[in-house]
């Protein structure tokens, strides 16, 4: 049997087969001072198996991947464009702004746990009339009255209201925290992608450059068999048309390049001229071999599935306070102060007043506002736990898929270099005929054209083989540690 720790659940996998009561987070929110009842936490009740499939194929290591998973690559260029990202894109800054705004929500939310205290001071004057009813004119009197005085209030949290309600915006700040990370984690992948897009696209802008080369070597090879007698117009057309092909496969990749180079500049925040890519080659690229560990391991180390757990728990929690607006409020209440006419006898025994006073609310008839806001929450919790059962599920998924990838992107690049080595050998032996005049036009154009596509093809396949590796590191997390960082205390 093995036991999977997470944040204050031992999740027991007999078998690898049966999760019961997996969901971590709301382990933090039973554990919590609030009013949680047991019947409100849901059981996710998710199968988590033994070990990944395309793993078991592959018989990988169980080594989650490392914090910079990029450094694998061995590329300085990917490290320096990863370690700006992380500090100046936009989209995580805006993403860190969130959250403080959800550590401001929980701070407001807790302020109703603890009590209201004001105070006032006040001068008043005041004249009455001089003028009586008969009309006789007697002196009016003057009346200057001085006070100051604190008052209170608080709520007793009998049923747990306000501190389920704390408790909900305190889980919502920790989603925002592991939004951030989401969205970290999605800026380096496209980092990576991007710029392994690029230089995919300069070795296929040089592939294309060589074959043009070759193509219009062969085309004076058959020009000069023309002059000899040895060739036809025909054959010179359709050399011609090799090369006006091969020519026009390079604005593309010239769009491509740039299109790159622009998608970078915008994860690192600067203008497209700024950014220079001098990587030059998918070929000084190390293809590092990553590890995807156990499954279950992946609840902790995706911060998407770390989202959902929180927002979960903040539904749980809603839940609660829902359950204890059925209930009586009491609310307590205090003044006291001082009050005279005389300024210099004011803070005097004899001038200090105080009042204290208790109520209690008990909802009666309300149309049922208070019933349909319990089924409201209620509801969202539910739509909250299919959430996050399909977001474990897609996980497991995500990490099968990319390690097939993984296995027949690699697979395709073997092949595919045994299909250029084969392809380039022909082309030269046809091109030798050719020079020698043996060789029929036809499997010279054939050969180089085989040759051409070849090359190119290999360049994708190595490009999909470094794309696999990438979205596998983002199926696992990317190596992302989940820290216990949570919001300002709301108390």
């Amino acid at each position: 049997m093995a036991t999977a720790a997470i944040e204050g659940w031992s999740v027991l996998i007999p078998g690898g087969k049966r999760l019961a009561r997996s969901l971590a987070v709301l382990g933090l929110v039973a554990s919590s001072a609030g009013c949680i009842l047991t019947k409100d936490l849901p059981d996710p009740a998710l199968d988590i198996p033994d070990g990944y499939k395309a793993a078991r194929l592959s018989k990988a290591a169980d080594a989650p991947p490392t914090l910079d998973w990029w450094r694998g690559f061995r590329s300085r260029e990917l490290t320096g464009l990863m370690e700006e990202a992380q500090t100046v894109n936009l989209d995580i800054a805006a993403a860190t702004a969130r959250f403080r705004q959800a550590d401001a929500q929980a701070r407001i939310a807790g302020a109703a746990l603890l009590p209201t205290l004001s105070g006032t001071g006040s001068e008043s004057y005041s004249r009455t009339s001089g003028s009586s009813a008969s009309g006789l004119s007697i002196g009016g009197r003057e009346v200057v009255n001085y006070s100051a005085s604190l008052s209170a209030s608080y709520e007793l949290d009998f049923w747990g209201k306000n501190r389920d309600a704390a408790q909900a915006a305190e889980e919502t700040a920790v989603a925002r925290r592991f939004d951030r990370d989401v969205i970290a984690l999605t800026t380096l992948t496209t980092v990576a992608n991007a710029y392994f897009q690029v230089l995919a696209a300069q070795d296929r802008i040089r592939t294309a450059q060589r074959n043009i080369a070759s193509a219009e070597r062969i085309l004076s090879a058959i020009k000069e068999r023309f002059r000899a007698g040895t060739g036809t117009d025909l054959d010179v057309a359709q050399q011609e048309s090799v090369v006006a092909n091969q020519r026009a496969l390079v604005p593309p990749l010239r769009q491509t390049l740039d299109q790159n180079i622009n998608a970078l500049a915008t994860l690192v925040s600067r203008p497209p001229e700024s950014v220079r890519v001098t990587g030059g080659t998918l070929n000084r690229i190390a293809a590092p071999r990553v590890t995807p560990g156990l499954p279950s391991e992946l609840l902790t180390q995706r911060p998407d599935i770390r989202r959902q757990e929180a927002q979960l728990a903040s539904a749980t929690a809603n839940v609660g306070s829902a359950r204890a607006q059925f209930f009586p409020s009491i609310q307590l209440t205090g003044q006291g102060g001082y009050q005279s006419s005389a300024l210099t006898a004011l803070f005097q025994p004899q001038a200090a007043f105080f009042s204290m006073v208790g109520s209690l609310t008990q909802p009666i008839f309300d149309g049922g506002r208070i019933l349909g806001n319990f089924e409201l929450t209620k509801a969202l919790q539910e739509e909250l736990l299919q959430t996050y059962r399909k977001t474990v599920v897609q996980a497991f998924a995500d990490v099968d898929n990319a390690l097939m990838s993984i296995r027949q992107t690699t697979e395709r690049l073997r092949l595919q270099r045994e299909v250029v080595a084969s392809s380039r050998r022909a082309f030269e032996l046809s091109e030798q005929q050719l020079r020698a005049g043996t060789a029929d036009i036809v499997v010279v154009l054939n050969t180089q054209l085989t040759l051409f596509q070849a090359e190119d093809a290999l360049s994708q396949a190595q490009l999909a083989r470094l794309l696999a590796i990438v979205s596998l590191y983002q199926a696992l997390g990317g190596g992302w540690e989940p820290r216990m960082e949570r919001p300002v205390d709301a108390l």
